[in-house]
């Protein structure tokens, strides 16, 4: 049995949780977020928890897969209930003499040291803000939000010798030194 899988995931107010034909729907103050949990899976709801089970009659070509379905599952849904009722943000810093990011309605532009300005849209169910050099990503699904943040991060990822580029904002970055001049 999987160590993650066999906690149960608890309800907050306001959200609400639904089952019908293997498809697990989440209702919240955010938003509604849906995910299909393969047979192998029992989902169950039962007074203020979701709790999911390894379905013991399921057949599948490795036996080990079950016990992995179970810890993925389980995280789906519990990462489900987290995005609708509070969100997930990520922070990333601009760091160089003359990057900046602006935002400019629903389109980043980043000036990051290239011939031309780099502009990205947000997608779907994404927003970010920029507040100085931090730009800020923040949605209801956790997949998403992970990445368009490193979407934007490979733009211009951090070099060792300056520490110039974007970074997230708890990476530290391992600096280098450089050349020693002929003494």
């Amino acid at each position: 049995m999987s160590r993650i899988g066999k906690l149960p995931i608890s309800i907050p107010a306001g959200v609400t949780v639904t089952l019908k034909d293997d498809v697990v729907t989440v209702k919240g103050p955010k938003g509604e977020m849906s995910q299909y949990v393969n047979p192998a899976i029992n989902v169950t709801i039962e007074d203020g928890h979701v709790v999911l089970a390894e379905n013991e009659n399921a057949m599948l070509d490795n036996p080990k897969q079950k016990h992995a379905f179970h810890g993925l599952y389980r995280s789906l849904v519990h990462n489900m209930v987290v995005g609708v009722s509070e969100g997930y943000t990520k922070t990333l810093e601009v760091n160089g003499v003359g990057y900046r990011a602006a935002k400019q309605g629903k389109k980043l532009t980043l000036n990051l040291g290239y011939s031309h300005p780099v502009e990205m849209e947000d997608p779907e169910g994404i927003e970010t803000k920029v507040d100085g050099n931090k730009i800020i990503v923040s949605g209801i699904s956790k997949e998403k939000v992970g990445q368009f943040a490193a979407e934007i991060r490979d733009k211009r990822r951090p070099e060792p010798y300056k520490g110039k580029g974007i970074k997230y904002a708890d990476e530290v970055i391992r600096r280098k030194v450089g050349k020693t001049g002929k003494k």
